[in-house]
């Protein structure tokens, strides 16, 4: 199973229209968002995604009815951090800030996705996979990226743009 991996969009459409492509291309079965989308605008964008998403709420995620609203028209399935799943036999945390993985993330976890950082992050800890794919909307010049997950073989790698 391969995921894609977005955060902190921050309703800069005109990339979150790319990271739509780039995820269709890429033909991955779900999409992650780790959170900051901000506005139910950029969620009718990622309307136009291939594959099904679900994703956890950010901290400057505060306009929750519109949100909630776009969430429900879209089909997709956002949830408080942490949120935790199986997956491909993988078990997954998913949270916005790393910090909210204190007390929460054990050995038990296979793969641990955040962003809230803007700051790309692959880290390996014996069979466990740390990763957030980092910066997207567009503040920080030549970072921009999305990643994927190979869940079978928990490897990630990051798609620049």
């Amino acid at each position: 199973m391969r995921i894609g991996v977005v955060s902190d969009t921050h309703n800069n459409l005109r990339n979150v229209a790319r990271i739509v492509e780039l995820f269709n291309e890429a033909n991955v079965d779900l999409v992650v968002h780790t959170g900051d989308i901000t506005q139910a605008k950029t969620l009718d964008v990622l309307a136009d995604l291939s594959s099904p998403m679900v994703g956890v709420f950010g901290n400057n995620d505060q306009e929750r009815e519109s949100l909630n609203k776009a969430i429900a028209t879209h089909g997709f399935q956002f949830h408080e951090p942490p949120y935790e799943v199986v997956w491909a036999s993988r078990r997954v945390i998913i949270v916005h800030d790393p910090a909210e993985l204190e007390g929460v993330l054990t050995p038990n976890h296979d793969l641990a996705l955040h962003g809230h950082t803007h700051l790309q992050r692959i880290e390996n800890r014996s069979s466990q996979l740390l990763f957030n794919p980092g910066e997207c909307a567009g503040h920080m010049a030549g970072l921009n990226a999305v990643g994927i997950v190979e869940l079978d073989s928990l490897e990630a790698k990051l798609i620049r743009f």
